[in-house]
């Protein structure tokens, strides 16, 4: 049994109408000190660190999160979010969070953990901004779910299950930056894994389980977040338990909790009623 604990989104600076960036070096202590506490065996910081301004802010407040994370008794793994993107590099983060941010996979004992390290910046200089997944991305996603052998959690910051916004604040109306462009290719190099597969992400902002093809997708509510907690921030963190069933729990002041079992294969999808209507 594994048992990873999970913070996301932490968007640490300056308020907004729905963040509450300037309460996220006080909750990284909370977290940290529960962390400790409950002695998981690994740390996931699933991206958005910071909420961006320019590169010299950017590199200040990334800083000031790794500082508040090194307190953290277990080992932690980081992926990048959009934001810690916008004016920093990939080589910048990792000079700032001192561990690599390529794509890898991790054995856990009866599981394993994909790091999908995707590229997660937001193209602003195009025709219609957003995501655009690498090839190179999804060709990794794709070797490993081919190759894997046992199963497997499957980490990114961007989710890929394409399940509905309605109701978001941010992307109820942007749906098209609350995934890649390219999800439909991601979920199907997903599906050729011959074991059970489970994947968690940020990003959203809110608490959710979609099932695709057998396959559950968990999104992690932010620590900052308000929208769902009536202006306060959601102090949400998580914990994730690998051993025959899946158990994910979010505390904080918009909990959740989730059992699940993946590798169920449903039955592919009926035709449409009219064409088999016409069949018989």
């Amino acid at each position: 049994m594994t048992r990873i604990a999970i913070v996301t989104d932490i968007h640490h600076g300056a308020p907004s109408h729905t963040k509450r960036g300037d309460t996220a070096l006080e909750l990284l202590a909370d977290f940290t000190r529960w962390a400790n506490a409950e002695g998981p065996d690994m740390i996931l910081d699933l991206g958005d660190r910071i909420s961006d301004i320019d590169a010299a802010t950017d590199d200040r407040l990334e800083r000031e999160v790794a500082q508040a994370l090194s307190h953290l008794d277990a080992p932690i793994h980081h992926i990048c979010g959009n934001h810690d993107r916008d004016h920093l590099s990939v080589a910048d983060n990792e000079t700032i969070l001192g561990s690599p941010l390529q794509s890898e996979v991790i054995d856990l004992g009866d599981w394993q953990l994909a790091l999908w390290r995707a590229d997660a910046r937001i193209h602003r200089d195009t025709a219609t901004p957003g995501f655009d997944l690498p090839e190179a991305d999804l060709l990794w996603l794709s070797r490993m779910a081919q190759r894997a052998d046992k199963p497997t959690l499957v980490a990114s910051h961007v989710p890929v299950s394409g399940h509905s916004q309605i109701g978001n604040y941010y992307f109820q109306r942007n749906a098209s930056v609350s995934t890649y462009p390219q999800a439909d290719r991601a979920r199907q190099a997903l599906a050729q894994a011959r074991v059970p597969v489970a994947c968690i992400a940020g990003h959203v902002h809110w608490n959710t389980v979609t099932t695709v093809d057998g396959i559950p997708h968990m999104t992690q509510q932010s620590l900052t977040e308000s929208f769902t907690t009536g202006g306060e921030p959601a102090r949400a963190w998580g914990m994730v338990t690998l051993g025959e069933t899946l158990h994910w729990q979010v505390h904080g002041d918009d909990p959740f909790e989730a059992r699940l079992s993946p590798g169920r294969r449903w039955t592919p999808p009926l035709a449409p009623f009219l064409q088999s209507l016409a069949a018989e």
